[in-house]
């Protein structure tokens, strides 16, 4: 039952990135044509091909891709080749096969699987071992998945990249300068390289679907209380506001539903109806809001040209398109970051004690843990020295009392409720059905971005707070033209997300769906027809 540890310490930091035609290439995207989740199945089902065969092949491309990647932490290659092996000794004895028979899939390092350590890029928890799969990895295995690993994260899943000092940088696809997001970012570089079949991640502020946009791939968040994330070591547990979800990335949104149908576990059937079938959601007639900017952060042009033409793909499908302005959005992020460090980052701070810090979390624990009047003080010499950006960003930091707490989750009731009555007036006849929208307001950011540009993200963070089913599709690439234009500033926030636009031609760009509560079939459906209706990455 033994697993082994990968490290970035195998290959130096600075060591040079193997060459090819494109010198910012790093392994194989998406285009590359490897097959779906789903056509692997339909292979190992009819005996086309083996399972054997299909896991040794993602075996290979993780080892060939992990030097430029450092995706990988910890692998299972031995027990998943003997899973290999008896997956095929039951087809060729005519017995019952799971939907996921044979399918090699990856873990996010923070869900348990058993045998192999859970650390949350925690040094204090190397030596954890789980004593038995989380449920969602129990049912995806009693299905027939095959695990091969577990994937990198940010420490403590607090930002988006994925670095850490126990596990090192992951590096993204197609750009070594770049990260490939957080905290699920392992998970999405290897399934955007077909290195994994099928990527298990957690998404409480965008970690499945901001990976998948800067990655390339399809992503999904389900409804709140859909598939509870029970992990303990990042954002307080005991807050349940804001409720973490464990999600998917795939290279198809077929590979995302059929997981995510596996995944369901309904556990609050009073909340959360039972997930339908997406494939049964006609799109004609279908009321879908839309925007390319809610005011949080200004959106790079690529992302907009990105959110007009999966518009103009359902329009053409049958939907019926309505502008859409989500109300407050600056509140409802101010509300997210007010209840994730209502304890004053207290509980971070216990966690990190003693322990080497990746930069990244290093100065939020330190911004997060400053009383009000030094949040005040420093927010107001910010706004002098024109640091608008930083300053917002520090808005809700600074409280820790409990009455504080409970007022900010009152307020977020009342922002719920508001916003569903937006959905509702946004068009006659029973208001909209689902909602398009960008997924983040930049493309791919370079390795420590995230320090400074977090509320890039507050595009995906709104959907946790709302608690509503989504996810993301791709559409396009970033295009030599939309590389500029963001005004002159001496903002620093500002002056790195034009930094970030300047070199990002080719990366890829992706949309976000989302639909109401409990019915992620819709969101499903919707990101289908974008699928359908364009040619993903091709730009």
């Amino acid at each position: 039952m033994k697993t082994a540890v990968l490290s970035a310490r195998s290959l130096p930091e600075d060591a040079a990135m193997p060459r090819t035609a494109n010198p910012r290439q790093t392994a194989s995207m998406p285009e590359a044509n490897f097959p779906t989740a789903s056509a692997l199945l339909e292979q190992m089902h009819s005996g086309a091909v083996d399972a054997v065969t299909v896991v040794e092949q993602h075996i290979e491309r993780i080892q060939r891709s992990h030097p430029a990647l450092n995706a990988l932490t910890q692998d299972r290659f031995a027990l998943a080749r003997g899973e290999a092996r008896e997956a095929d000794r039951k087809r060729r004895a005519g017995e019952p096969l799971g939907r996921l028979h044979g399918l090699p899939i990856t873990v996010k390092e923070a869900i348990d699987v058993h045998g192999m350590a859970s650390t949350f890029g925690l040094s204090s928890r190397a030596g954890h071992r789980a004593q038995a799969d989380e449920a969602h990895i129990a049912r995806l295995r009693a299905e027939g998945a095959i695990v091969l690993g577990k994937t990198n994260v940010a420490q403590m899943l607090f930002y988006y990249e994925s670095e850490n000092p126990l596990y090192g940088r992951t590096n993204h696809p197609m750009d070594a300068t770049r990260s490939p997001g957080g905290s699920s970012g392992g998970e999405a570089a290897l399934v955007a390289t077909g290195a994994s079949a099928l990527g298990i991640g957690t998404d409480i502020g965008g970690s499945v679907r901001i990976p998948a946009h800067f990655c390339g791939i399809v992503g999904f968040k389900p409804s709140a209380g859909r598939c509870p994330d029970p992990g303990r070591f990042s954002v307080p547990f005991g807050q349940q506001a804001i409720r973490s979800q464990i999600g998917v990335l795939a290279r198809s949104v077929g590979d995302a539903a059929l997981s995510l149908s596996v995944l369901d576990r309904t556990v609050d059937p009073y909340a959360v109806r039972p997930l339908g079938d997406h494939r049964a959601v006609d799109i004609k007639g279908l009321r879908i809001g839309w925007y390319d900017d809610d005011g949080t952060f200004a959106v790079s042009p690529a992302i907009q040209r990105a959110v007009r033409e999966a518009a103009d793909i359902l329009r053409h499908a049958g939907a019926v398109l309505v502008p859409l302005t989500p109300p407050r959005a600056d509140h409802a992020l101010d509300l997210v970051y007010g209840i994730f460090g209502g304890d004053g980052i207290a509980t971070m701070g216990k966690m990190l004690k003693g322990e080497k810090k990746a930069p990244q979390i290093a100065q939020l624990a330190a911004g997060g843990a400053l009383p009000r009047w030094a949040v005040r003080a420093l927010m107001a010499l910010l706004h002098t020295m024109g640091q608008h950006g930083m300053a917002d960003g520090m808005r809700a930091f600074g409280y820790r009392d409990t009455a504080h707490y409970w007022g900010l989750v009152e307020a977020l009731e009342d922002y719920r409720g508001m916003f569903h009555r937006a959905m509702d007036d946004a068009a006659p006849g029973g208001g909209i059905d689902a909602i398009l929208a960008p997924p983040c307001a930049l493309p791919a950011f370079r390795h420590g971005d995230s320090v400074k540009l977090i509320t890039a993200g507050a595009y995906a963070c709104l959907y946790n707070a709302l608690g509503l089913p989504a996810g993301v599709v791709p559409v396009t690439r970033v295009r030599a033209d939309e590389t500029r234009g963001r005004p002159a500033t001496r903002d620093a926030v500002f002056k790195l997300a034009a930094a970030v636009d300047e070199g990002s031609a080719g990366l890829p760009v992706g949309v976000q769906v989302a639909s109401r509560t409990g019915h992620d079939e819709v969101a499903l459906a919707v990101m289908q027809a974008i699928e359908s209706g364009v040619s993903p990455l091709r730009g």
